[in-house]
């Protein structure tokens, strides 16, 4: 039976009336029988049968224990987080989202928890930079927004080694593509926002664990920090699951495209996509991300400016410019001034974050609509009257 065709039916029919539907159980509380006796359920915050089905099903895409759902992605980060101490030491992505740098940087830091960012592509890099107080690796991969690729298998081995936990934020391949806890992770972390939700009509952040013991850690903060997703959101995030590999796969194919046509285009510098073979993690990659490379293109400028780069996101009509990703429809957006503002200048451009980077998210239009209309925000008149697809052969001999 194909992946494509378990999770359909991993979504479970309601036993109760046969609905084929999730019920949205949109309830504060439960009658009790007697003080302590329920079926199952007492109150809101602590579980619900709609979120209970998504945390199932999510636990199974991912191969692991444990779901935990909670109203974003950051409050799914945090919840990670919180199973650490003052003194402890995350080792970290350098080319990490805006927000978990805000997260780990300006709230964590606060209460003694240590973070050192490094070039995790590098697994010599990881070895290196682990001490005594290293109590969690967290890896993005791929990354946000420059697509580097880690290496899952290897660093699970090193922090199995050093009796580390390794988390890993699959937000960007989602379970699709990649399910780093069959590939040792401890830990994984989804924005469901994004590619699971995949309508951009929700916030929700999930937590899969590989273990039973560290999924209950999980569902003791979830509970007593109480940053649950709600009954509704549950139930939509169940809804884009039941299309997620036909959409990703649909994603795939036009974001490889869109990379392959960037890369002829006169006006663009770099072009970064795990699915390009000049990608440099390109073989890791492919090793590792089962189907495809993802729906997210980023490239760089000839100009390399923060004006060069709004123009061009400013400039487009079927990408709209906003934060974001994993949806339907396109969107774009300019790293340095919106999703990694918060993120130091000379410390973005070291992670590679350049001032003219831009951040496609490709959705499911016709690829060459897709096409036309960001070759015409690059300036090229060439392609603004072509009703044929031929418009990739026509910018590779520009």
């Amino acid at each position: 039976m194909s992946k494509a065709t378990e999770l359909i039916h991993s979504i479970p029919v309601d036993p109760l009336t046969g609905s084929i539907s999730v019920p949205i159980y949109q309830t504060s509380t439960f009658v009790q029988e007697e003080p302590g006796v329920n079926k199952g359920y007492d109150y809101a915050r602590s579980n619900n049968p709609t979120r209970a089905a998504l945390e199932k099903i999510i636990a199974e895409l991912e191969g692991g224990t444990t779901g935990a759902a909670f109203a974003s992605g950051l409050a799914a980060i945090d919840a990670v987080v919180k199973l650490l101490q003052s003194g402890d030491e995350i080792l970290a992505v350098d080319d990490i989202y805006g927000g978990a740098f805000r997260l780990f940087t300006h709230v964590y830091s606060k209460f003694g928890i240590k973070i050192n960012y490094v070039d995790t592509t590098d697994v010599a890099n990881v070895v290196d930079s682990i001490t005594a107080q290293t109590k969690l690796i967290w890896l993005e991969t791929p990354t946000n927004p420059t697509l580097k690729i880690s290496d899952i298998e290897a660093i699970a081995a090193v922090a199995r080694q050093h009796n580390i936990l390794l988390c890993v934020d699959s937000t960007f391949a989602s379970p699709a593509l990649q399910q780093p806890i069959k590939l040792g992770a401890d830990i994984v972390v989804h924005s469901a926002t994004k590619y699971l939700g995949g309508h951009s009509d929700l916030i929700a952040g999930l937590v899969v664990t590989k273990t039973k013991e560290l999924g209950e850690q999980i569902k003791f903060i979830q509970n007593a920090s109480g940053a649950i997703l709600s009954p509704h959101d549950s139930w939509l995030v169940i809804r884009g699951i039941e299309t997620l590999y036909l959409r990703v796969q649909q994603h795939c194919k036009n974001a490889l495209e869109v990379a392959e046509f960037l890369e002829y285009h006169p006006a663009v510098d770099k072009v970064y996509y795990p699915g390009l073979s000049t990608h440099p993690n390109h073989k890791i990659a492919a090793k590792q991300q089962n189907g495809g490379f993802g729906g997210i293109v980023s490239f760089t400028l000839k100009e390399d400016t923060t004006e060069a780069a709004k123009s061009v996101v400013c400039g487009t009509q079927l990408f709209k410019l906003a934060e974001s990703l994993g949806g339907v429809k396109s969107l774009l957006c300019h790293p340095a001034t919106m999703t990694h503002k918060s993120i130091p200048t000379e410390k973005r451009r070291a992670a590679g974050v350049a001032d003219s980077l831009i951040r496609l998210s490709v959705g499911l239009e016709d690829v060459f609509d897709l096409i036309k209309d960001i070759d015409a925000a690059l300036g090229n008149s060439k392609s603004k009257n072509l009703n044929s697809k031929n418009i990739v052969e026509i910018a590779r001999f520009q």
